[in-house]
């Protein structure tokens, strides 16, 4: 079956940075993908290339098949992309924006059906005849997922979905991304808010520094972390004199409030907490945080690594 998106060897610069440095990479049909990476790593620009924005300087892209440079306009159709920033035109209705947005498409009033369909699903039935400026910041990200999905795209890219807006906003947009993926669709993701990643996705890529420096199954990527644990820990005051080789293993610490990074083989907690008490720091609290994504994330995005 052909993947819904293929890169080989794909190069970018802009100037004398190196954004993308030979990425390869296949998201099959139906997959709930991941994107991860600290700010700068490339996510955005690898996002830009899929979608025929800018060009690489080097490699090939093709979604479903579709070179993205030489058949872009095939590529184009199966392509539905959910931009970062907050971009609308200030001078239409909602509802005429996305008619707007499906005339691009060469779709006309047989798809004014789906266009409602998207307004209803998205919650913005009260907004449709209002101009976009008039919205919050929320409503707007909804329009941007509706545009995107407008002439029903078979593979759906969100470039930050849910950055700046409330909880209550957060989980109706997944409910609704979670039902477009169990409809078959390709979902590809990038986030900063990790635990999103580690609900939704099936496997990941982690970007840093234009290279792909991890890509597996989300439960091949929490493996990594078990070998370490998170160690919480609550004193009866601040810890005075703590001894070095605790000092090492301390993440942070607010207040009476401490965490330590423990690795599971090698520290015995037992001699933690003696090693507490032996400078005078009594314990009234400790827990163990199994690892999550996060500690995967910063494992191994860690710049002394």
């Amino acid at each position: 079956m052909v993947p819904a998106v293929a890169i080989s060897g794909v190069h970018k610069h802009f100037a004398s940075v190196q954004a993308l440095k030979g990425i390869d990479l296949v998201i099959e049909r139906g997959e709930f993908f991941g994107l991860l990476g600290p700010n700068g790593a490339g996510k955005s620009t690898l996002i830009s290339i899929i979608a025929g924005l800018c060009r690489a300087n080097a490699g090939n892209v093709s979604v479903l098949g579709h070179d993205v440079v030489h058949d872009y306009r095939r590529a184009r159709r199966c392509l539905g992309v959910v931009p970062q920033e907050l971009v609308f035109d200030p001078f239409f209705t909602v509802r005429e924006i996305l008619r707007i947005q499906a005339g691009y498409f060469g779709l006309g009033r047989e798809n004014y059906a789906w266009i409602e369909e998207l307004i209803e699903a998205l919650m913005l039935g009260d907004k449709a005849d209002a101009n976009l400026r008039t919205l919050s910041g929320g409503m707007k990200r909804r329009v941007l997922i509706a545009q995107a999905l407008v002439h029903r795209p078979e593979v759906v890219v969100l470039d930050e979905p849910t950055a700046g807006v409330d909880v209550e906003l957060r989980q109706s947009l997944w409910q609704f991304i979670q039902k477009l993926h169990a409809e078959g669709r390709t979902i590809v993701l990038t986030t900063h808010y990790l635990e999103e990643a580690e609900m939704l996705c099936e496997r990941i890529a982690i970007l840093d520094q234009g290279r792909i420096i991890a890509l597996d199954t989300k439960d091949h990527l929490l493996a990594l972390g078990m070998a370490h644990a998170t160690l919480q820990l609550v004193t009866d005051g601040p810890i005075a004199n703590c001894p070095p080789v605790l000092a090492q293993k301390i993440r942070k610490t607010e207040g009476n409030r401490i965490e330590l990074q423990i690795d599971r083989q090698k520290d015995s907690i037992i001699e933690i907490v003696d090693a507490l008490r032996g400078c005078g720091t009594q314990i009234v609290d400790l827990r163990i945080q199994e690892p999550d994504l996060e500690d995967v994330f910063m494992q191994l995005t860690r710049k002394d690594r």
